[in-house]
């Protein structure tokens, strides 16, 4: 099966000029912890609730004065469409994380495979990711 096949297609992206505020407004709005950032159609970061409380916030950065392209998350991984879904959970169990940027193959956002998804798919392969990606505790 192909990610294309099970991906998340709807999806709402953010300008990596709006205001920490705008997008945690936004998170609350659509019940999400992360949201793509593009610029011209391409993806160019991720910001995450995470982003704003450790990156913004908590370093002391105005949320209705910073840019989100100053504390989003660059370090993107992604797969393509047309990537097999056994693939697309391999990279997420290796980099222990619960979402996957999908690009088309001209690089623009084409959607995200997330958990929910493989769950819809597989809850056997939902499981493995979510094991790998829960967090170590010291």
């Amino acid at each position: 099966m192909l990610v294309r096949e099970i991906m998340t297609r709807r999806m709402e992206s953010v300008l990596p000029t709006a205001s920490l505020r705008e997008v945690a407004k936004k998170m609350r709005e659509l019940n999400i912890g992360s949201l793509p950032v593009a610029a011209n159609g391409k993806l160019i970061g991720i910001i995450t609730d995470r982003d704003i409380c450790c990156r913004g916030v908590a370093d002391g950065f105005d949320p209705d004065r910073t840019d989100v392209r100053e504390v989003m998350s660059r370090d993107l991984a992604f797969c393509f469409s047309y990537d097999t879904v056994n693939d697309a959970v391999r990279q997420m169990e290796q980099r222990h994380i619960r979402r996957l940027a999908v690009l088309n193959s001209d690089k623009t956002i084409a959607g995200f495979l997330s958990v929910d998804d493989l769950a819809h798919y597989s809850c056997q392969l939902a499981g493995e990711v979510l094991e790998s990606a829960r967090p170590m505790h010291h």
